[in-house]
């Protein structure tokens, strides 16, 4: 399979949109975080695998964009005790694959390391992530999340940041 000029270009800026949600994310910077979604967008933790329908199954977070919204909001009140001081934070990306594209929707694929430090001690999370992507106002924007853990089957610890 031959790849395109315009395949590279758009695998390229799919990973820096990636990179740059991760980046939000270390950084605890949830409110750019947060502009980074569409009006609709979905975001889920599946729990105990990968899940099927989030409706009808266990979720270790299943947020709509108010949700989201809220959820960033809750941030900012400074009363979010698990998280006071902030973990220091680190992704490492990888795999990024563009699996759908229709013109204006895509649908991705990355693997992911998220280390944890913090008083508890450090933890590792690893995760495949499937993002549903759309292009508005000629901008990439995430209209779903979906983060499936690699341990999610074991009793997790309280993810009090955004993973």
């Amino acid at each position: 399979m031959k790849t395109s000029v315009d395949d590279l270009l758009l695998h390229h800026e799919i990973s820096q949109f990636i990179y740059r949600e991760a980046r939000f994310q270390d950084n605890h910077e949830y409110d750019a975080w947060e502009a980074l979604w569409t009006d609709d967008g979905i975001y889920w933790i599946p729990a105990n695998g990968e899940a099927g329908d989030p409706e009808n199954e266990m979720s270790i977070i299943y947020d709509n964009r108010s949700r989201i919204a809220l959820r960033v909001r809750q941030f900012h009140t400074g009363k979010r005790y698990s998280q006071s001081p902030r973990s220091p934070l680190r992704r490492v990306i990888s795999n990024i694959e563009i699996l759908e594209n229709d013109g204006t929707n895509l649908l991705v694929t990355a693997n992911a390391i998220v280390f944890e430090a913090h008083a508890r001690g450090d933890t590792l999370w690893g995760a495949r992530n499937e993002y549903r992507l759309r292009r508005e106002d000629g901008s990439l924007r995430m209209a779903g999340k979906k983060v499936v853990l690699t341990n999610n089957e074991k009793a997790l610890f309280s993810m009090a940041f955004l993973i």
